[in-house]
């Protein structure tokens, strides 16, 4: 068994153990030591790096009793004493993690009657899954609030293995996982949970406590959450995007969703007044083109002219042949008029056979783009219909 200086000490960042075995964990090399404040993964919480003596700890697991660290370079002998250092930036990011998951799912439970089922505390989001479906948008704030007023309170965190009696008169959030040796952590007088893991000394060294999600999720509702460096990360870089739309539209950040309001009602007539002047346009094609008959014409203009021209010609009874040539290929619409024997998409794989393009459709309607130049569109026709 490893005796665990991180639970006597969680802020340990620098300590003296001796190498008792070498290792393997999923194939790669791993060290045993007597003692060590490297923390193993276990309760949702990612394991510790850092270095033991020349070697460089990648991961820390737990396994039979004993804590390995995984390695890469060479590993110290067996009864070598080693210098262990933790990455202690990545460990704090993890204490305040965990703090804010108790905090959180203590709140989500006072607040959103939503217990916890489980937690992930990952590289990228950490996640808390409760077990209440769709919880509203209330009660998720209130939890929020909740907890950051704890935040707010400086509350005292306490780790320690009570003794039965002290135990059995705790009032657990959740039960322990173990039958003996069970570590309680207190928020406060506010949370009380067995773990097994490290924490901050204080609720106020998480600076804050940010839900930034919620989604249904196995019938259960899943709660992404920020908190400490990262919270501040994802603040800072949303600060900054803020900013850059702010100055983009010559206004205050607060004005920011004022300003998108005001340019997608902007865009919304716009299109609304293009899509009017594309009608009145294919009116005006069409005055121009041969008055019976399919019509077979090569348009300067979009995609969307052509469709509009094609769909009022075949609603007029008329086949509809359209392209809009370019330099490199030609963009085709193909409509067929009620009633005739037109097959729109046999016509188009046609014109992609000797073109080359890419499109397709149906037998009342293909579209596709060309990626050769059309000389004579009418003429390319007629060839290929006869």
């Amino acid at each position: 068994m490893t005796r665990r200086l991180y639970h006597d000490d969680a802020t340990l960042r620098r300590f003296e153990a001796d190498v008792v075995a070498h290792t393997t964990y999923d194939g790669r090399p791993a060290i045993v030591l007597d003692a060590t404040a490297f923390y193993p993964e276990a309760g949702g919480q990612l394991g510790d790096r850092g270095t033991l003596g020349g070697a460089t700890v990648v991961d820390t697991q737990e396994s039979d009793g004993a804590i390995v660290h995984i390695i890469t370079g060479d590993a110290p002998a067996i009864g070598t004493r080693v210098t262990g250092e933790l990455d202690w930036a990545r460990r704090r990011q993890h204490m305040a993690q965990h703090t804010a998951q108790h905090l959180l799912s203590g709140a989500l439970l006072d607040r959103a009657a939503a217990p916890t089922a489980s937690a992930r505390l990952g590289e990228s989001a950490l996640t808390i899954d409760v077990t209440r479906d769709r919880i509203p948008e209330g009660d998720l704030a209130a939890a929020e609030d909740l907890a950051n007023d704890l935040v707010d309170d400086d509350l005292p965190v306490r780790a320690w293995f009570p003794a039965p009696d002290e135990l059995a008169a705790l009032k657990l959030r959740r039960d322990p996982k173990v039958d003996a040796h069970i570590r309680v952590v207190a928020i406060g007088d506010f949370d009380f949970s067995p773990c097994g893991g490290t924490h901050c000394a204080r609720t106020s060294q998480l600076h804050a406590v940010r839900i930034t999600g919620a989604e249904r999720y196995k019938g259960m509702t899943r709660v992404t959450f920020a908190t400490a460096r990262k919270a501040r990360a994802e603040l800072f870089t949303r600060d900054a995007v803020l900013r850059t739309l702010a100055a983009r539209f010559s206004c205050s950040p607060s004005d920011v969703p004022a300003a998108i309001d005001k340019l997608a009602r902007d865009v919304d007539t716009a299109g609304t007044e293009l899509t009017a002047l594309r009608g009145r346009v294919a009116s005006l094609v069409i005055e121009a083109l041969p008055p019976t008959g399919p019509a077979i014409a090569a348009i300067p203009g979009d995609a969307d002219l052509l469709r509009s021209v094609a769909a009022k010609l075949a609603g007029s009874g008329r086949d509809a042949l359209l392209c809009a040539p370019t330099t490199d290929g030609a963009t085709v619409v193909l409509f067929r008029a009620t009633g005739s024997t037109l097959d729109c998409s046999a016509l188009w794989k046609q014109l992609a056979a000797r073109l080359g393009g890419r499109g397709g459709g149906k037998p009342e309607r293909a579209e596709g783009r060309l990626t050769a130049p059309v000389a004579d569109w009418p003429a390319l026709i007629a060839d290929l219909v006869d």
